[in-house]
C-alpha cells in the first residue's frame, strides 16, 4: 500500500520576508504539510505582476528543516512564485498561499497587489491559490486574530477544492474574530483610486513627487461586492480568474467595420 503524500504548501508574500502577516500565515500553515517559503527581502507592496528582467535575481536559503524551508529573494512576489517552481520545489505544490498582506486588496486594488498577483501566477500554473489580506494599516496590526478563520477557509479549500482556473481573494475586516459576523462570497466592488502626487523638494532642491491618494467607492449601497461586506464585519472571498476577456463585448466588437490588411 502507497503511503499517502505529505502537501505541500508554497507561501509568498509581498511585504517581504520579515513582515508578521507572513510569519502568522506561516505558523497557521505548518500542521498541514511541508511548507516552502520564498518572500521578496524587502517589501515589494504595489508591484502587481511585474517580473524581473533588467538584472540577476538572488536567491537566500535563511532556514531548512525537515517539513520547512525559508528563502528570501530580491525579485517580486511573482518572480518568487516563478523561482520557486522552477528551483526549489521538488514537485508541483498542493496550494500557493501569498499574504496575509498588510491592508486590504478588495476592489481595485487587487490589480496592483503584489499579493494578488502571486496567488494569480499560482493559478496560471493550475495550482490552486488564495491570497489573503487584513484590512488593517496599522503597525500593531494582529494577524493571529484572524487565524481561526483563515484556517475554515483553508480547510474548506483543500476539502472542497477550488474551481479549475480560479484563486481567491480573501479580505478580512479589521475587527477581532469575536466582532466577524461570518464570510460572505462577493463579487468584486467598482471603484478607483483617485492619485494625487504631492510636490517636494530634495536637499538639492529639485522637485520630486510623492504619490498618495484616496480611494472612491463607486457603489457604496451593492450589498453583494467585497467593499460592502468588509465594512459590515464580514470576510469577503472573491473568486479571481486569469482570464481578462470581456465576453460580453465580444458580438458588440464582431459588428464594427473593421479593414483587415
Amino acid at each position: 500500500m502507497t503511503a499517502k503524500r505529505e502537501k505541500l504548501f508554497l507561501i509568498t508574500n509581498d511585504d517581504g520576508i520579515h513582515a508578521r502577516g507572513l510569519e502568522a500565515l506561516i505558523e497557521m500553515v505548518q500542521p498541514y504539510g511541508k511548507v516552502m517559503v520564498i518572500a521578496p527581502e524587502d517589501g515589494q507592496s504595489g508591484m502587481s505582476h511585474a517580473i524581473t528582467v533588467k538584472y540577476p535575481i538572488r536567491l537566500k536559503e535563511l532556514e531548512k528543516q525537515k517539513n520547512l524551508e525559508v528563502y528570501s529573494s530580491n525579485g517580486t512576489p511573482v518572480d518568487c512564485v516563478k523561482l520557486a517552481l522552477s528551483k526549489l520545489c521538488d514537485r508541483k505544490p498542493d496550494m500557493i498561499l501569498a499574504g496575509i498582506n498588510h491592508g486590504s486588496n478588495s476592489s481595485s486594488s487587487i490589480i496592483y497587489s503584489g499579493t494578488m498577483a502571486a496567488a494569480m501566477e499560482g493559478c496560471i500554473n493550475g495550482i490552486p491559490s488564495i491570497g489573503f489580506s487584513l484590512l488593517d494599516y496599522s503597525p500593531e496590526a494582529n494577524f493571529r486574530s484572524i487565524v481561526k478563520y483563515a484556517k475554515i477557509i483553508l480547510e474548506s479549500a483543500l476539502e472542497k477544492g477550488i474551481p479549475l482556473d480560479t484563486c481567491l481573494n480573501v479580505n478580512f475586516p479589521v475587527n477581532t474574530y469575536k466582532k466577524i459576523k461570518g464570510i460572505r462570497i462577493c463579487r468584486q466592488n467598482k471603484g478607483v483610486w483617485k492619485e494625487e502626487f504631492e510636490q517636494r523638494l530634495d536637499p538639492m532642491q529639485r522637485d520630486y513627487f510623492w504619490l498618495t491618494g484616496e480611494f472612491m467607492n463607486l457603489e457604496p449601497k451593492a450589498q453583494d461586492t467585497d467593499e460592502w461586506a468588509l465594512h459590515h464585519n464580514y470576510i469577503s472571498i472573491v473568486p479571481v480568474h486569469v482570464d481578462l476577456t470581456a465576453y460580453r463585448a465580444m458580438d458588440q466588437l464582431r459588428k464594427w467595420t473593421i479593414e483587415s490588411g
